[in-house]
C-alpha cells in the first residue's frame, strides 16, 4: 500500500468516486430512462460537487472533457472494460496504458478483476502490471474487485465478498470497490479481510433516496471508507440532492434521516 489519504482521491480518508464508465460496460440501456444521462458533461459537472472525489471514466470521455474539468475534478482513469456485447466467461480489456492515464491527467486508476472467471489468471497479470507502473507515478490504485464466473454460484455473499476485499489486499490495491453482502456483518467482515486497503460500496442498480443511503451508511458504520457510485446519482434528476446527502453520511456521520432532510 502508499499513504492516499493526502492524495486527490481522498477527502479525510475517505473515497467518493463518481463512476461514468457504463457506457462501455452496460451501453445505452442505462441512459434510457433519463436520456440527458447519456451526456458525459452532465456528470462532470456533478462530479465538480465537493463530496465527490474523483470521477471514474474510460480513455475516450477523458480525453473529450476532462481539459475541461481539470481545475475543478480530479480524475481516476479506468484502464479496462467490455461491452455488455461480449457473451464470453467474464473477461475486461485493457483499454487504456498507466503512461497515458497519467498524460492525460489522472490523478488515480482503476482497474477490474474477475476472481473467479476462466481469464482469472491474465487479469491478474495484467493488473500487476497496471500496478506496479502507477506506483512509478505515485498514483493511486482502485480494484473493481468483482468475483464472478461460471463457478460462482453466489457473487455477493458474505464470504465471497470477503474474498473480493482480500483479493485486492493481496494484489497490492490501495482501494477496494466491493458489492455490498446485504448487512453490515457482512461488510465488517470484508473490512477486516482487507487490512489497510480502503474498502469501497459499489453502488449498483438505483434505488430509491433511503434505501440507497441506508446500505451506505452500513457501509460507513461497518468501517468502510466511502463508495464508487453511478447510477443512483446521474441517473437521478437531480444529482446534487443526493451527492448532499451522501456527503452528510460520508463525511460527517449523519443518520440516514439528517442526510435526507
Amino acid at each position: 500500500m502508499i499513504p492516499i489519504d493526502d492524495s486527490p482521491l481522498c477527502r479525510d480518508g475517505k473515497v467518493l468516486i463518481l463512476a461514468f464508465d457504463h457506457g462501455l460496460e452496460h451501453g445505452p440501456v442505462d441512459f434510457t430512462g433519463l436520456p440527458e444521462s447519456a451526456d458525459p458533461e452532465r456528470t462532470f459537472e456533478a462530479a465538480t460537487h465537493p463530496a465527490v472525489t474523483s470521477i471514474a471514466v474510460q480513455k475516450g470521455i477523458a480525453e473529450a472533457y476532462y481539459p475541461s474539468y481539470e481545475d475543478d475534478v480530479d480524475l481516476l482513469m479506468k484502464l479496462n472494460g467490455t461491452s455488455n456485447l461480449w457473451m464470453g466467461e467474464p473477461d475486461s480489456a485493457v483499454n487504456c496504458s498507466v503512461d497515458y492515464a497519467a498524460e492525460v491527467g489522472a490523478s488515480s486508476i482503476g482497474f477490474t478483476v474477475y476472481g473467479g472467471s476462466n481469464h482469472e489468471i491474465e487479469m491478474v497479470e495484467e493488473f500487476r502490471d497496471a500496478q506496479e507502473a502507477a506506483r512509478e507515478y505515485g498514483l493511486p490504485t482502485v480494484m473493481w474487485s468483482y468475483p464472478r464466473g461460471q463457478g460462482l454460484k453466489n457473487d455477493t455473499s458474505e464470504d465471497t465478498i470477503a474474498y473480493a476485499s482480500r483479493l485486492a489486499l493481496e494484489l497490492g490495491a490501495d482501494v477496494a470497490k466491493v458489492k455490498y453482502p446485504g448487512s453490515k456483518e457482512g461488510m465488517e467482515h470484508a473490512v477486516r479481510m482487507a487490512g489497510p486497503t480502503k474498502v469501497v460500496m459499489s453502488g449498483g442498480s438505483k434505488t430509491t433516496d433511503r434505501e440507497f443511503l441506508q446500505s451506505v451508511k452500513a457501509v460507513m458504520d461497518a468501517g468502510g471508507k466511502g463508495l464508487a457510485v453511478g447510477r443512483n446519482v446521474w441517473q437521478r434528476e437531480d444529482p446534487t440532492a443526493l451527492l448532499d446527502a451522501l456527503e452528510a453520511v460520508i463525511f460527517e456521520g449523519a443518520s440516514v434521516d439528517a442526510a435526507l432532510e
